[in-house]
């Protein structure tokens, strides 16, 4: 993609409400990036329980409970022009049975420009690469297209601002980059990838700097089977999505899956960052902000969970609370997640949890009897020491919920 609390002033039972306050202003911190400087199909988990097990077996969903201390932003409608443009797909909807997001719902980052002519004729211009035209016509990009699978896309800057609505999950088609490169005299094994979308704009953003590029290395763009876009789920990209072509890279943060790609040019590994790459430093947790490119490392994300919704039962005559979550990044599956409700209590192990791949995302339940009545912090983590999630152990996905009934 291009480009670029407090609680409330009643009782809150159960934890220090000032050290609760603490933490939930740090991961919002976090969130919005201050604190990030140093840093094929899917298949879904069969019924982790049976009915025999399940808590809410015989139970009535009263509702749902909105989660405390966010904003107040419209989900899934287009806010905005140009690179402040901005759609965040509303995570509260997902269930198992409709684990892709439709197009429409689709986050946007950044729109289209004003000033990109859709019905010109489009061509990718290829530099540094020798006995291969000197571009690619969107026509032959179409022709070469090929089903690319489930794929999920999170915005680096995505946050509780927007409901951590910067994140989406399309089935892609298009043409992996490799294939761009067959048959190329000097083929770039040891060499560096730059890539490059349309990006000016009639008005002047408030939010972001133009210059959408990144440089990859040739190793990291096969490693993580990156692709130029022509199509997700199953129609042509729409221009607010990268139309006529796009990057996607699986894996890595939405802001190199650069949108409006015109260019790729093949350069050596004493390249400097783009503008792009130094703008998106700190959210992609990079050590300052490198001079080079060669000097940055992957925008990968890693391991990351989070509640999207808390679902009110009545079971027996007793309520009862589910707890719906979504898991992705990393890359291997986990064993094990784990949830806390507030800063004084224990971890314990999510009991709806199972994880068969990494990307798209992964669906847990977590059933939750709160033993009084108050605002509560509920924090995920991965207890496995060779797993990397820097932003889960910093709170950064973690949500609040004022809790009335018992």
């Amino acid at each position: 993609m291009n480009r670029k609390s407090q609680f409330r002033a009643g009782t809150t039972r159960g934890f220090d409400r000032n050290s609760s306050r603490r933490e939930l202003l740090q991961s919002s911190l976090i969130a919005g990036g201050a604190l990030l400087v140093g840093f094929e199909k899917i298949a879904w988990p069969r019924p982790l329980q049976s009915p025999a097990l399940d808590p809410f077996t015989g139970g009535k969903q009263l509702g749902t409970i909105a989660f405390s201390e966010e904003a107040s932003v419209s989900m899934e409608a287009l806010l905005g022009a140009e690179l402040d443009r901005r759609l965040y797909t509303d995570l509260s909807t997902l269930n198992p049975e409709n684990a892709v997001t439709p197009t429409e719902k689709f986050y946007v980052r950044t729109g289209a420009s004003e000033l990109l002519d859709s019905q010109k004729a489009w061509r990718v211009q290829m530099g540094g690469i020798a006995a291969k035209p000197a571009g690619l016509k969107i026509e032959e990009l179409k022709k070469m297209a090929k089903p690319m699978g489930l794929h999920l896309m999170e915005c680096a800057g995505n946050a509780r601002s927007g409901h951590f609505g910067l994140m989406s999950v399309a089935d892609w088609a298009g043409v992996p980059v490799t294939e761009l490169f067959e048959g190329a005299k000097g083929k770039p094994e040891s060499t560096c990838v730059l890539i490059s979308g349309f990006d000016t704009y009639a008005a002047k953003s408030v939010s972001s700097v133009p210059g959408a590029s990144w440089i990859f290395t040739w190793d990291d763009l096969k490693a993580a089977r990156a692709f130029l876009a022509t199509e997700m789920n199953g129609s042509p990209l729409t221009r607010d999505h990268g139309a006529p072509v796009r990057l996607v890279v699986p894996g890595w943060y939405g802001c190199v899956c650069i949108k409006w790609v015109n260019e790729i040019t093949i350069v050596d590994d004493t390249a400097a960052a783009t503008s792009q790459m130094e703008e998106y430093a700190a959210r992609t947790m990079q050590t300052g902000v490198p001079r080079l490119a060669r000097e940055y490392k992957p925008a990968t994300v890693e391991q990351a969970a989070m509640p999207i919704r808390i679902e009110k039962w009545v079971v027996g005559e007793k309520i009862k609370y589910r707890i719906v979550g979504i898991l992705w990044g990393g890359s291997r599956p986990l064993k094990t997640l784990e949830i806390r409700f507030n800063p004084e209590e224990d971890y314990v192990a999510v009991d709806g949890f199972q994880q068969t791949a990494n990307d798209p995302w992964s669906f847990w339940t977590h059933a939750w009897s709160p033993r009084q009545t108050g605002t509560y912090l509920i924090r995920l983590r991965v207890n496995e020491p060779r797993v990397a999630a820097r932003r889960l152990d910093l709170g950064y996905y973690m949500r609040s919920v004022e809790i009335t009934e018992i």
